[in-house]
């Protein structure tokens, strides 16, 4: 679901634009050997531009079918569209903007994804404002495109305020849109940058419950014992295929916000703390082993009962605990352009006042290069799958197979 989330387009010393919009402009002012690559305007001054997209095939079981004689669905779905801008316009002010088909299921219009003013200008303490990914857990931080696994959210843990909605409301629905929030967030490192944190303040919960407009509170701590994990700000990835050598990083995060969940009637104040971890080991044959370990504890106080979740309506946030932990190894011999990363995955969700749920997963990735193009092809059985995000005490389903074959290209 959310996506959440792109990278600085030079992520690999490299900047990209499209080739008809800027050719003239690069081929005009930077010199021949960037020409195509960096539109750059002076010493301090560029502009960058690329594209990321994901597009998937599933079959999955009918949960409704007769014994014996279930159907299988065959969807072909837009998973993501994205576009790309930063730029740098001054030594230590940067902006990133980004788009996104956050209606791809339902035509697909482009809404704004992310727009980022950055104040960048020592390791220890940075500052963003605008629109942004709310400081959370590593698959927050990774998103589709900079997680290890496909399915990332399709069948994973209980979303956060921000991603629990597709499109943004002011209805009492929605607190984001695809992890991201208007707001502004401090980050930073220190220690040799073994020591990363972000702490945020966003708008949080739009109307509805939050009649007081109270401020959503967001902070991300982590640690990195061995290799520290290089990205731009403070996203993150869920592996690096071995490139970013020996990783063991433990992170914390907690939001916050009173008032944050629940109807105007019966309000609630929303906690949400999670814990992961990423082990990446590179082993002496050069293969790849990956582990990422994920745990939530989500609470709502003072307010909102369960009979006020199961009349429907607000924003029905998640209670309870949750845990996701994958495991995968990177296979050190290439096959034609790419190589084969196998890997397995188990979700368990336990609502407060609902049925638990839970998925199973097996798959490969076609790794071709890292997560700019890479094949992925899953087997996922559970009854998360039809669950999903009803968290009513009579939420039920039944445990159904899911097949789905995704590919996601960037620039």
């Amino acid at each position: 679901m959310s996506d959440a989330k792109q990278r600085v387009v030079g992520m690999k010393g490299k900047r990209w634009l499209p080739p008809m919009a800027l050719m003239m402009l690069a081929a005009i002012h930077a010199p021949p050997t960037e020409a195509g690559a960096t539109f750059k305007i002076d010493d301090t001054k560029w502009v960058s531009i690329g594209a990321g997209l994901r597009t998937s095939f599933q079959s999955a079981e009918d949960s409704a079918g007769t014994p014996g004689n279930s159907q299988w669905s065959n969807d072909f779905n837009l998973d993501n569209i994205r576009l790309y801008l930063n730029a740098q316009i001054h030594e230590y002010i940067k902006l990133e903007f980004n788009t996104d088909c956050q209606t791809c299921g339902n035509g697909g219009e482009m809404r704004i994804l992310d727009a980022i003013g950055k104040f960048e200008y020592n390791p220890y303490v940075n500052l963003w404002i605008g629109r942004m990914l709310v400081p959370a857990e590593r698959r927050e931080m990774n998103g589709p495109f900079y997680s290890a696994i496909y399915n990332i959210f399709a069948s994973g843990t209980p979303f956060e305020s921000a991603d629990f909605n597709l499109t943004i409301k002011s209805d009492g629905t929605s607190a984001g849109s695809f992890g991201r929030d208007d707001g502004a967030t401090f980050w930073g490192a220190a220690f040799d940058g073994r020591l990363q944190y972000a702490f945020g303040f966003f708008r949080g919960l739009r109307g509805g419950a939050n009649v007081d407009d109270n401020i959503l509170y967001a902070q991300r701590i982590a640690y990195n014992f061995w290799s520290p994990e290089k990205n731009p700000g403070y996203y993150t990835s869920g592996t690096y295929y071995g490139k970013g050598g020996d990783i063991l990083t433990v992170a914390i995060s907690n939001q916050y916000q009173e008032d944050g969940a629940g109807t105007a009637l019966d309000p609630g104040t929303f906690r949400g703390t999670s814990a992961d971890i990423l082990l990446e080991k590179v082993l002496p044959n050069e293969g790849v082993i990956t582990f990422n370990g994920e745990y939530k504890n989500y609470g709502i106080s003072n307010g909102y009962s369960q009979a006020s979740r199961d009349a429907g309506g607000g924003f029905a946030m998640f209670e309870g605990n949750a845990y996701d932990f994958s495991g995968m190894y990177l296979i050190p011999d290439k096959v034609w352009i790419g190589q084969f990363q196998p890997y397995f995955r188990y979700t368990n969700v336990l609502p407060s006042g609902s049925t638990n749920r839970n998925a199973y997963e097996g798959g490969v990735n076609y790794v071709i290069d890292g997560h700019n193009a890479r094949v992925s092809l899953s087997w996922t059985y559970g009854d998360l799958l039809t669950k999903g995000l009803d968290y009513s005490s009579t939420a039920s389903g039944d445990s159904i197979n899911a097949i789905k074959l995704g590919f996601q290209l960037q620039i």
